[in-house]
């Protein structure tokens, strides 16, 4: 048994749906589980209208009917019979977000958030799994929701394992029997049958849970990359793909800001010895990147950039010290703000952080922190980690450039650095 996952790059046009159901195909008479992201950049447009609708401003109806316009013209170029069902589906999809703008907003902006913002999923895996059976692919469209269940922590939520395997484990085996299953990253429900989101980018972890949860043999997650890089392409001209990686390389460069991979996916997997496959859906012939229990080390070193960085140096207000004192309550208004820590550093007197600058929550919580604590801030950093470093990997990166924090271990060095003026 298998489980694929398809990011919303591979989903971004009918040529790309087309491909994905192409190599959907080809693995049709085996045990197969898929989950696809939303189209494109349907989650960001969401969350524009979700906001501009709690605040009650800009034309949040005119952004919703171009995204509907973008979905329907996918569906013109896939579908020459305008009379399938699949094109009323869609449009009945979009009056539920519609049915929510058309009221004021009552609610709190989280809650509001899961439930707009969700439904790119909805709209994504019912285009597929439509395409799908078009081309005489047995598909069956399955709802996360209900499957994937989690408390109510929207926007964040976290998942009930031992509820979710067991619905899992109840009724999908025998889907899997006879058809391909499609269903949704990203998404759950509560209880009481309120949608959640997993956390940005969750449909990685969705496809985590779906694949411990079934024990699935491996898990494939479809990339526009060749596999896990050393570096991301776009901060280096000659890049080195790792065809093969430890589970703990893999969750320490997720950790550190990696984007090719998800950090929560990696643990669950883990956990079961599961191999984690990282391909191209652009060349799905190629092998790409394992994951998996091995004591094979990175064979390069590997590099992570994080831009838009905000250095935060903390020093107590009193005689107090910050460890035995005061970094509970800092971690709690970090955690309370929904801000992660990128870097951390302390002494004694201080405790000095690098987080991403997400704007108004992290202007809230230097607000917070000043009731209490002598705060200083610099932004406009660069956050450089470095996995398996040596001093020549170091000076490669820190050409006209000045660390203002540095942290190294055994095996990875980080640096905090701004560029100089020159």
């Amino acid at each position: 048994m298998q489980v694929f996952k398809f990011g919303g790059a591979s989903v971004k046009s009918a040529e790309n749906i087309r491909n994905v159901v192409s190599i959907i195909e080809k693995y049709k008479e085996s045990e197969l589980l898929v989950v696809v992201s939303a189209i494109g950049k349907t989650t960001d447009k969401l969350a524009k209208i979700t906001t501009n609708y709690f605040k009650q401003e800009g034309d949040y109806f005119s952004l919703l009917e171009d995204l509907k316009n973008e979905h329907f013209q996918i569906l013109n170029e896939l579908f020459e019979d305008h009379n399938n069902p699949i094109f009323d589906d869609i449009a009945n999809t979009f009056v539920e977000v519609e049915w929510i703008l058309e009221e004021d907003p009552q609610d709190e902006f989280d809650y509001l958030f899961d439930q707009i913002v969700s439904v790119g999923e909805l709209l994504s895996t019912k285009i597929v799994a439509a395409y799908g059976n078009y081309k005489n692919v047995p598909i069956q469209w399955v709802d996360a929701r209900d499957y994937i269940l989690t408390d109510n922590n929207y926007q964040e939520a976290r998942v009930d394992w031992e509820k979710t395997e067991e619905k899992i484990r109840k009724d999908l085996p025998f889907i899997l029997d006879d058809k391909v299953i499609v269903t949704q990253g990203y998404i759950g429900s509560t209880s009481e049958n309120f949608t959640t989101t997993l956390g940005r980018e969750g449909s990685d972890y969705s496809a985590a849970i779906f694949a411990a949860s079934l024990n699935a043999e491996n898990i494939t997650i479809w990339k526009d990359v060749p596999g896990v890089l050393n570096a991301d392409p776009k901060w280096f001209e000659r890049t080195e793909l790792i065809p093969e990686l430890s589970y703990t390389d893999a969750i320490e460069l997720t950790y550190y800001g990696a984007t090719v991979i998800h950090p929560k996916t990696i643990k669950p997997l883990q956990n079961k010895k599961i191999t984690l496959n990282v391909r191209s859906f652009l060349n799905p012939e190629e092998p790409g990147t394992q994951i998996k229990t091995t004591n094979q080390t990175l064979p390069v070193p590997s590099f992570i950039f994080k831009v838009n960085q905000v250095f935060i140096n903390i020093q107590p207000r009193d005689f107090s010290f910050i460890v035995e004192d005061n970094l509970s309550h800092i971690f709690d208004l970090f955690h309370k703000n929904r801000i992660k820590i990128n870097m951390m550093h302390n002494s004694a007197i201080s405790f000095s952080v690098s987080v991403d600058d997400t704007g108004e929550n992290v202007m809230k919580l230097l607000t917070e922190l000043e009731k209490r604590y002598k705060v200083s801030m610099e932004k406009g950093l660069e956050l450089i980690t470095i996995r398996y470093y040596n001093q020549e990997t170091i000076d490669r990166v820190l050409v006209n450039k000045e660390i203002i924090r540095e942290l190294k271990d055994s095996y990875t060095c980080q640096m905090l650095v701004k560029k100089n003026d020159e």
